[in-house]
Order: C-alpha cells, then sequence, then structure tokens
C-alpha cells in the first residue's frame, strides 16, 4: 500500500492548489492538518499494530485496533472528536507561538478541524483502496465487479438511450444554468449546477445497480463499462474529501473584515 511519502504529498499539493485559488481561506493550517490525517490518521492501527507486536506485549490488542482505526469512516466516529478539540487547541498554539500562519489570525475551530480529520481519513484511503494488496483490495474488486467481464458486452437499445439521455441532460442543463448574461449570482448558479451533477449521477447510479443487481439474467449497464462502482468511488473518496476542504474555509465576510486597514 502506499507509504508516508504518497499521502502527505498527495494532501499537501491539494491543500496548495486549494490555498491559492481560495486567496487564503483554506491556509497553511488547514494543509497541515488535513495532511497529518491522511499521512497519520488511519495508520494509526496500523501503527499500534507494528508497535504491540515489536514490544511482544497485548499484541491481540493492537490487533484489534488496527480492525478498528484503519478504516475511513470508523476513524472519524472513534477519534474524530477528540482530535478535533485536541487540533484545535494546536491551531492556536502555533498561531500565539508563530509557529504557523492561519492568514485570517485566528485559529481553526472545532468544526472546521472535524472537516479536515474526515477528509484526511477519506483521502487516505483513496490511495489505500487503489494501490494495495496487489490490487486486489476489496475496494477495488467490488469497482471492477460492477463491470461486465463475460466476453464481448453486448449493446443494449435501452442501455444507450438511458444513458444517452442522462449524459444530455446534464450537459443541456448546465448550459441552461450558465447562460450568457444569467439574471443569478455565480453563487446560486455553482449551487445548481452540482444539484444537477448530483441528481444525475445519483440516477445513473441507480441505472446501473438495476441492470447489475435487479435484472435477472443481468446485463452490462453501459458496455464493459465499471460506471457504478467508479462513481460511488469517485464520490466517496475524492469529490465527499475535497468538499469538506471547502466546507472548512474561513469565511469569505470573514476574511475581509480581518483584512481591513484601521482608520
Amino acid at each position: 500500500m502506499p507509504g508516508p511519502g504518497p499521502h502527505t504529498m498527495y494532501t499537501l499539493a491539494t491543500g496548495l492548489g486549494l490555498m491559492n485559488l481560495s486567496n487564503g481561506r483554506f491556509s497553511p493550517q488547514h494543509c497541515i492538518i488535513y495532511a497529518i490525517n491522511a499521512f497519520l490518521g488511519p495508520d494509526l492501527g496500523s501503527f499500534s499494530e507494528w508497535l504491540t507486536s515489536t514490544l511482544g506485549v497485548a499484541q491481540s490488542l493492537g490487533s484489534e485496533f488496527m480492525d478498528v482505526i484503519h478504516h475511513p469512516f470508523y476513524y472519524i466516529f472513534i477519534l474524530g472528536f477528540p482530535l478535533s478539540i485536541f487540533y484545535s487547541w494546536v491551531s492556536r498554539f502555533c498561531l500565539q507561538k508563530g509557529v504557523l500562519d492561519s492568514i485570517s489570525g485566528v485559529p481553526l475551530n472545532k468544526m472546521q478541524c472535524l472537516y479536515l480529520i474526515s477528509a484526511g481519513s477519506l483521502s487516505h484511503f483513496f490511495l489505500d483502496h487503489l494501490f494495495e494488496e496487489n490490487g486486489r483490495s476489496s475496494m477495488y474488486l467490488w469497482i471492477l465487479s460492477t463491470g461486465w467481464w463475460k466476453g464481448r458486452a453486448p449493446v443494449n437499445t435501452d442501455s444507450v438511450v438511458v444513458v444517452g439521455f442522462l449524459c444530455i441532460c446534464l450537459i443541456a442543463g448546465f448550459i441552461y444554468i450558465n447562460r450568457v448574461k444569467p439574471t443569478k449570482s455565480i453563487k446560486t448558479q455553482s449551487r445548481q449546477s452540482l444539484e444537477l451533477i448530483m441528481v444525475t449521477g445519483s440516477l445513473y447510479c441507480v441505472w446501473c445497480a438495476c441492470q447489475k443487481y435487479l435484472r435477472k439474467p443481468p446485463q452490462p449497464a453501459i458496455g464493459e463499462e465499471a460506471d457504478l462502482g467508479v462513481l460511488v468511488f469517485l464520490a466517496i473518496y475524492f469529490f465527499l474529501p475535497h468538499s469538506l476542504c471547502i466546507m472548512s474555509m474561513n469565511s469569505k465576510d470573514f476574511m475581509d473584515s480581518t483584512h481591513e486597514l484601521p482608520p
């Protein structure tokens, strides 16, 4: 599986991009908490298993801790709240001591830290699921299982019609929402565009799931493609953690008020 280097570089590079695009609303403190929870976070379970086996004490306890903590959601549910308190304190300490800038001049609060802890855990497994166990992780095998590997996939007219209709609705709807001289704000357009993508994606997944799991006998949803697995995986392990990072940003109004010059 990926080691500390890929986890840390992936999340730090992502955080750096968000920091530049947000003009500092996603700060260096956001970056480091996000990266630490992608690198060390769920691997606390692996570390505990290694430590107990090396010391030769409480090995069964270390293995149980590994099974519970090294999980994209158990890590958040079990350690998310206490770690959010700890990281919020660390954020305040680093700011007071001049160790790490927050740009806004105030430390991260507990909710911002919880968002970053959750994002770090999910980003950790984004790499783990793809590049561990010699390509035979349970998640990766499930993604592949949603495709069609029983010889050449038949081309079904109903699949072409449904998938083509959904894709056309997605593109046409996006163009309509973002048409020239809109009467709505950019924020409203972005929200409506996101809702369109989510609705279309959900309908696409429902169609694929029906063809795979409800139809007797099952038939390929769209050729040989593993679209259901790919969409679910990207939604949980790519788009969700980045959305959590965006939710953890300082608000624009708050940033503007902290940068106002004194009279």
